[in-house]
């Protein structure tokens, strides 16, 4: 029997969110998978033919583009901030929805204007992203690299405004902070290994498949 087709998937939000989806596609992990306290990161399904992986969400495309995964699930986010040429997004889940926005503290964005800046310094784990949206509309940023507690930065001096994932926006009003501008929309995507993807079609073409079956 041919090696089975290895699925990352991330943990968080888009783990609960991808349960159901993974189901409608016909595949059934076994309970563990959907344990977050389990420190097991491999998984069997109801198919023998499939495995899960669960990793962090920036590492999922990582496992798909090096081959080690042959499919994930992954946030447009990821995508937008590493450029893989080596990965192929063919459905998009409509999960995971989200926004990559600009914020600052309550009292900066009173009488802010983003339409006349020049020159912004943020804290973001999206530097290659929040360059190109910033140079798009001729502004320069300077980025500081943080990986998480990205609300602190305002509040800590580190850089007067954030670029980060907003969901329902709770976490920034409890640090003071408010959304200014809108970087991108953000969703859940099923990601393939290009070259997995024509070498081991039998295989990953009729999960595609249904994977878009389940959307619709």
């Amino acid at each position: 029997m041919a090696d089975p087709v290895i699925i990352a998937v991330p943990k968080g939000r888009i783990l609960e969110e991808a349960l159901p989806l993974l189901a409608r596609a016909g595949i059934k992990p076994e309970a563990a998978f959907s344990d977050e306290s389990s420190r097991a990161l491999r998984f069997e399904t109801n198919r023998p033919d499939i495995s899960l992986i669960r990793v962090r969400a920036f590492d999922v495309a990582t496992f798909v583009a090096h081959g080690a995964a042959q499919l994930g699930i992954v946030g447009s986010d990821v995508l937008m901030e590493f450029d893989y040429s080596e990965l192929y997004a063919p459905v998009d889940l409509g999960i995971g929805h989200c926004r990559i926005s600009v914020a600052e503290p309550a009292a900066l964005a009173a009488s802010d204007d983003p339409r006349e800046w020049s020159h912004v310094r943020v804290a973001t784990k999206y530097p290659s992203l929040t360059r190109r949206h910033f140079e798009a509309r001729g502004v320069q940023a300077e980025c500081v690299k943080l990986n998480g507690a990205m609300e602190l930065a305002p509040l800590l001096g580190l850089a007067p405004r954030i670029v980060d994932l907003v969901s329902s926006g709770r976490t920034l009003k409890e640090n003071g902070l408010v959304e200014v501008e809108v970087v991108a929309k953000v969703s859940a995507r099923l990601i393939a290994n290009r070259a997995a993807f024509k070498m081991r079609s039998t295989q990953i073409a009729p999960l595609v498949e249904a994977f878009r079956a389940a959307v619709r």
